[in-house]
């Protein structure tokens, strides 16, 4: 069985590049973009501190290093401290730390361990006092590869979303019901959970501030023998740096709408007020097209096991029009390919039927090249708000990293899954279709969907007296969201993986759609031809549904990412609906897979079952059909029998990790300079220390 936790060897590095596009801002807009990214990397220690108790020491470890040494890392050997192969597996630990923030993978949750000896470590440090310092508090972790994920805590898992003793899922139960009764939410929580003087548990829900603030919840001790407390100030000062930044960057501000969100932004980091960040989400989606676009936030609940706390995100993105054109001719055309989707009933709701919203809040959709990610997984595409009844009323933004994307267009990478005679092809593909699902699924696969809800008291966003009928059962609906309740808290821990499976198989569905394929520079007469897209993407399926199970966790039985368990179920689901679409060739003698596509089944077999999964998912997510989605989905993620077989082939060849070498802005007098750094491992370390966290 292969470990759980990961060494850091063979990880490639990208730069996001970004020269061109910044300069061509206005000085006002560099201004403006120097300081939101300030801002967003003063972030980075609430990563940290949401991803492990040891992260930000490590954190100043390395940079006390890259310090004393003055970022020549020659000298440690020259000085004899280690040896150019220690000195080597340090820095590739380090810079990989630094593009995760933190000692465990984004992307999956396994800690990240160093494969330096604690001798090694321990000759490093002697550089400073303050170096074995910190080392001695943290060369345990480094060391050890327990807790080897991110998960419930447990002997093998731990999230510091939960600190203190070890928290319970049906205690975080009790927690999360005491908060919902006083309309407290979860995104910018942890929970501390301890021993009272008087020997009753106390939760403390730590709310994410730079003030103070105390408010009892629950002190019902003698029936309940607990404490729920909110307790103001988790991160305070981070969010005060952030609150100091923003406001620089308020003075630059482009126009009203950002000045209003800046302040709302400021307001909810200030206070831990999520009625404020409401406030600014809805501000934000009207301002359309701004050449500087950023996103900041408790966000993605990926990394919570239960599925509601946001992990921070600042990210600061330069838009390029001339990129966003196809993506705003697909805007232009929604209506059209939301009625080819498999629940559209003609005549009904303009073509789309009744689970589509009646009008469909076309969004901002935009290429971006991004300037400052600080997040733990550089994205691809993000599709924001996350507030279901802010995108219904106000609108949603959608955006592609355009230099992000491009580092999945590096030909170097191994294609372990992919028949020799078809990889120079699928390569030439890959871009094209990386960009093309990317934008769908962000668009359609997270745009799409009417929740049907009681939205107050016995006032519902549908006809309760003459109910639409399920397509899965051909009866009126019998579910739907009461008063309050929403997608993430009703699925919990599912939630995430299932939005991201269905946003996934609804870009597979479409990939076929010639007009939609025109839209991107791909036709019968293309030199990548429309069908050559269709073909590899199907291909790409089956590459990517393997190369998830390497993001399974065995001994937990769980995913450690929600894309990678969505990238998995439609191979799977694929494998059994798809009647030969799609099939994995193992050859047991070379330990060896290798996908098939049978380019005479797409539309006959392949559409068909790729439409099954995504109505099955659309329909009990629009209708908070909880329990038969739960059942399907835990099924058509298991990794049991020839796919734990499948599992350890992948785990021996495993996909390289990214590091993101990303660029700084510095003030000089009035001026903002840009400086990027080298595409390696020095060059990654480098941009850290000189952000000066």
């Amino acid at each position: 069985m292969a470990s759980k936790c990961v060494q850091p060897q063979g990880a490639l590095t990208h730069q996001l590049a970004i020269k061109d596009v910044f300069n061509r801002l206005s000085e006002r807009e560099q201004l403006y973009a120097h300081h939101l990214s300030k801002a967003a990397w003063h972030g980075a220690r609430v990563i940290m501190s949401q991803t492990s108790p040891e992260s930000n020491s490590i954190f100043d470890l390395i940079m006390e290093l890259h310090k004393s040494c003055g970022g020549d890392w020659n000298h440690f050997v020259e000085e004899g401290k280690v040896t150019e192969v220690e000195l080597s597996a340090f820095l590739d630990y380090a810079a990989l730390f630094l593009s995760n923030i933190g000692n465990y993978f984004a992307d999956g949750g396994r800690k990240i361990i160093t494969n330096l000896s604690r001798h090694a470590l321990e000759r490093l440090a002697t550089c400073s006092p303050e170096a074995l310092s910190l080392l001695k508090g943290v060369i345990d972790p480094m060391l050890s590869t327990s807790p080897s994920s991110i998960g419930y805590p447990s002997d093998t898992a731990q999230a510091n979303y939960y600190l203190g003793d070890r928290i319970t899922p049906d205690e975080l139960d009790l927690v999360s019901e005491a908060m919902e009764a006083r309309a407290i939410k979860p995104e910018n929580t942890r929970i501390l959970k301890k021993q009272g003087d008087q020997g009753q548990t106390v939760f403390d829900v730590l709310q994410a501030s730079a003030v103070a603030g105390y408010l009892d919840l629950l002190d019902d001790v003698d029936e309940l023998g607990m404490v729920i407390r909110v307790c103001g100030e988790d991160h305070r000062e981070a969010m005060a740096n952030i609150c100091q930044s923003l406001g620089r960057a308020k003075e630059y501000a482009g126009n009203e709408k950002q000045r209003q969100v800046i302040d709302h932004y400021i307001a909810s980091f200030l206070t831990g007020s999520l009625d404020a960040f409401r406030d600014a989400q809805r501000v934000w989606v009207t301002d359309k097209s701004p050449a500087i676009e950023s996103v900041f936030g408790f966000v993605e609940p990926y990394r919570d096991p239960y599925g509601v706390r946001g992990e921070w995100e600042g990210i600061v993105c330069i838009s390029d029009p001339n990129e966003s054109s196809s993506l705003r001719q697909l805007v232009e055309m929604s209506d059209t390919f939301i009625r080819l989707l498999p629940w559209a009933v003609p005549g009904v709701n303009n073509g789309k039927g009744p689970f589509e919203k009646e009008v469909f809040e076309a969004p901002d959709f935009s290429s971006v090249h991004a300037l400052a990610s600080c997040s733990s997984i550089v994205w691809n595409g993000i599709n924001l708000p996350k507030y279901n009844d802010i995108r219904e009323t106000c609108g949603s933004k959608n955006v592609i990293v355009a230099n992000r994307v491009a580092a999945e267009n590096d030909r170097a990478s191994p294609c372990h899954y992919v028949h020799p005679q078809e990889v120079g092809r699928y390569k030439d593909c890959m871009p094209s279709v990386k960009n093309i699902t990317t934008a769908v699924h962000e668009l359609f696969g997270h745009g799409t969907g009417k929740l049907l809800s009681e939205t107050h008291p016995w006032v519902y966003n549908f006809d309760m007296a003459n109910p639409p009928l399920n397509p899965l059962t051909g009866k009126p609906v019998r579910t739907w969201y009461l008063t309050g309740l929403t997608w993430d808290r009703l699925f919990g821990e599912i939630a995430g993986a299932v939005e991201e499976c269905r946003a996934e198989a609804m870009a597979m569905y479409l990939i076929d759609n010639k007009e939609l394929l025109s839209l991107f520079g791909h036709d019968d007469t293309t030199p990548i031809t429309a069908d050559e897209i269709i073909y590899n993407t199907y291909i790409s399926i089956g590459v990517a549904g393997l190369q998830a199970l390497d993001f399974y966790n065995i001994d937990e039985q769980a995913w450690g990412e929600a894309h990678r368990s969505g990238q998995f179920a439609i191979l799977k689901h694929l494998l059994l609906e798809g009647h030969g679409v799609l099939t994995v060739e193992h050859d047991e003698a070379l330990g060896s897979l290798t996908v098939r596509v049978d380019r005479g089944k797409l539309l006959s077999h392949g559409k068909p079952a790729l439409g099954q999964l995504l109505t099955c998912l659309h329909i009990w997510r629009c209708t908070a059909d909880v329990k038969p989605c739960t059942k399907y989905y835990k099924i058509l993620s298991a990794v049991e029998g020839r796919y734990e077989e499948w599992r350890k082939i992948v785990a021996s060849k495993p996909k390289p990790r990214w590091k993101f070498a990303q660029a700084n802005t510095f003030l000089r007098g009035e001026e903002v300079e840009l400086k990027v750094y080298d595409e390696s491992n020095e060059g990654i370390i480098q941009s850290w220390a000189e952000r000066e966290l």
